[in-house]
């Protein structure tokens, strides 16, 4: 946790020191496509991700403290923003550790999500899950999300005004989780996050940001499913997240 400095001189220099590292730590990693500006395809609201060393919550008094996952649920309520409320069966929040190293954001809860109010839960959430013990984890100790929290009829893609309502709490999800690296999950995450039309296939097997976190985009479990031979390639990308876990000393079984 990061104090602000009593001298103005010592805070700037580690704001300085922040900046380098992470301007460092992404030139090593080849890191491409901070986010910067909202994308036209997605209608989200802009805001700039600043490189930082980490997620740094700055405490200082008269700032508000980061949410509790139980206050952005509360926030959230029985939400009717947008047209996918009168069709759903279960708001699907997220769910798993509260102070996750690791968060998976995918597009949208399935037909079994909606049932369930739960994410990942189909066969798309189960090879989720074996992906995630590849890495040496437990479903407990990373957090899982989506885009949006409402199915949409049929599996269809989210809309840009369904999209624009849920996002925020998306956002707010983040800020109380306060994960060192992300993985998207798919085309709509991917570009959601990133403020970007381009495609999975060409932002996946190289790190991103996404305001200063590390995230890697990959294929979803869903799109594995229909397409086996394009597990290899993801098992790649995760090589290259565990990699980074382990220099970052984060928690994983080696």
């Amino acid at each position: 946790m990061l104090r602000m400095e009593a001298d103005p001189h010592q805070e700037l220099a580690a704001l300085v020191r922040a900046f380098r590292e992470r301007l460092r730590w992404e030139l090593d990693h080849g890191v491409v496509g901070v986010a910067t500006v909202p994308a036209p395809r997605f209608g989200v609201a802009a805001d700039v991700a600043a490189p930082a060393a980490a997620p740094v919550a700055v405490e200082e008094e008269g700032l508000a403290p980061r949410p509790s996952l139980e206050e952005v649920r509360a926030e959230l309520g029985e939400c009717q923003r947008c047209r996918l409320a009168g069709k759903r069966q279960n708001i699907v929040f997220g769910e798993g550790s509260p102070d996750a190293d690791l968060m998976f954001i995918g597009e949208a809860p399935g037909h079994d999500e909606d049932a369930k109010g739960r994410p990942f839960v189909g066969p798309a959430g189960q090879l989720l899950t074996k992906m995630i013990k590849a890495m040496g984890l437990e479903r407990e100790e990373v957090y899982i999300g989506n885009i949006i929290k409402c199915r949409p009829p049929g599996n269809r893609d989210p809309s840009p005004d369904e999209i624009d309502a849920c996002e925020p709490f998306l956002r707010r999800q983040i800020d109380s989780i306060g994960p060192r690296m992300i993985i998207a999950l798919g085309n709509a995450a991917a570009k959601t996050l990133l403020r970007t039309d381009t495609g999975i296939s060409q932002l996946r097997g190289r790190f991103h940001t996404y305001h200063g976190i590390p995230l890697m985009p990959t294929f979803h479990p869903a799109f594995l499913l229909r397409n086996p031979e394009r597990k290899r390639p993801v098992w790649e990308d995760l090589k290259m997240v565990m990699a980074e876990m382990d220099r970052l000393g984060l928690r994983r079984r080696s």
